[in-house]
């Protein structure tokens, strides 16, 4: 299945938490954090302005943002979970 995001909405898979610690100790599952980056799968065509031309999003497909910790919507297809966020709830790009 494929997912096309509309106006300025971008589809995030998100990254799984870390399941240890930086001392080596193992964290159960109620203890991880959220999420908090994903890599871009989908980014929309842009807000639609009043002038009535679409602004340009600033992400693109195979960045890796940040997000807020409660931003978006949770969604899961095929079994694969995903994020649908506004372009205003990315907080910053990853860069390498």
């Amino acid at each position: 299945m494929k997912l096309k995001p509309l106006d300025d909405r971008i589809v995030v898979q998100p990254q799984e938490a870390e399941e240890k610690t930086a001392g080596g100790i193992v964290l159960p599952d109620t203890a991880k954090e959220k999420p908090l980056m994903g890599k871009v799968i989908s980014v929309g065509p842009g807000k639609l302005l009043d002038s009535g031309k679409r602004s340009e999003v600033a992400v693109k497909k195979g960045d890796v943002v940040l997000f807020g910790k409660y931003g978006g919507n949770d969604i899961k297809i095929d079994g694969v979970e995903y994020k649908i966020l506004h372009e205003s709830d990315i907080l910053g790009i990853v860069e390498k």
